[in-house]
């Protein structure tokens, strides 16, 4: 029990501590080592976010919304091949999963170099299909996974009974397999979301600085000395995934109670 409490203690001061640092920043005029604590404070941080917040807002609305995009792509991509990939058996499933999975461990400016001239050529850059591709190339492994691992969780029974009864491949879909899979499409949807909120080269190369991005916004911050400013809009960075994820979860668990699976 003392061995639980003392690890929850060290989660929570490793997370909790640097929110801690990044608050005291934001309020801060001066804070210089070997400080603890500011010298000066002041609210020239806060003050700039309220007198600024259309800029943050539309950068911020256009972040969530290629996020958004990118995870309901990636699911369209994935869904069939998942279920492929889990239920059926042909030669080289193995080497075919390897390189369908291979986009998660290319570092993202070595994708981006080699894709920004295939763009060019067919005028997706500066474009938000453009963006929405890419990070979708770039994350579909991620729903990919999931989806798979959804797939193997509650075998393909449902499917096969559903089928004698006369379903089709989309009533199985829609009626059967979304439902069952709704866990592994928030998992894989939260890590293609995430991916795709944070992603900042991917999205400044294709998108060429017309297609507006919270991380673009907030890169010059984070280089600048203005510290004050950079905390402030990274927590700013770090709340709206939270809330939109408590929402998610909120909303999840409401469709279990009133199915009755929870």
């Amino acid at each position: 029990m003392r061995r639980n409490a003392l690890f929850v203690l060290l989660l929570l001061l490793l997370f909790v501590l640097p929110l801690i640092v990044l608050v005291l920043y934001s309020v801060s005029d001066a804070w210089r080592y070997p400080d603890l604590v500011p010298a000066r404070l002041s609210a020239r941080a806060w003050e700039f976010v309220r007198d600024q917040w259309r800029p943050i807002a539309g950068s911020l609305a256009n972040s969530l919304l290629y996020s958004a995009l990118t995870v309901l792509v990636t699911f369209a991509f994935c869904v069939l091949p998942a279920g492929a990939f889990a239920r059926e058996s042909f030669p080289h499933k193995t080497i075919l999963e390897a390189v369908l999975l291979a986009p998660a461990l290319v570092p993202s400016i070595t994708f981006a170099m080699g894709i920004h001239y295939l763009f060019i050529l067919v005028r997706l850059t500066d474009t938000l299909p453009g963006v929405v591709l890419v990070l979708s190339l770039f994350s579909y492994p991620y729903m990919l996974r999931a989806l798979t691992a959804g797939f193997q969780a509650y075998g393909e029974e449902y499917d096969v009974c559903a089928q004698n009864l006369g379903a089709g491949l989309w009533m199985r879909l829609v009626r059967i397999d979304l439902p069952l899979l709704l866990p592994a499409i928030v998992s894989g949807g939260t890590v293609v979301f995430l991916v795709s909120f944070s992603e900042y080269f991917l999205v400044f190369v294709i998108g060429g600085g017309a297609v507006a991005s919270y991380t673009g916004y907030l890169f010059p911050y984070l280089r600048s000395s203005d510290r004050p400013l950079a905390s402030i809009l990274t927590l700013l960075f770090l709340c709206l995934p939270i809330l939109l994820f408590a929402v998610i979860d909120g909303t999840v668990n409401r469709i279990y109670r009133k199915r009755g699976m929870i």
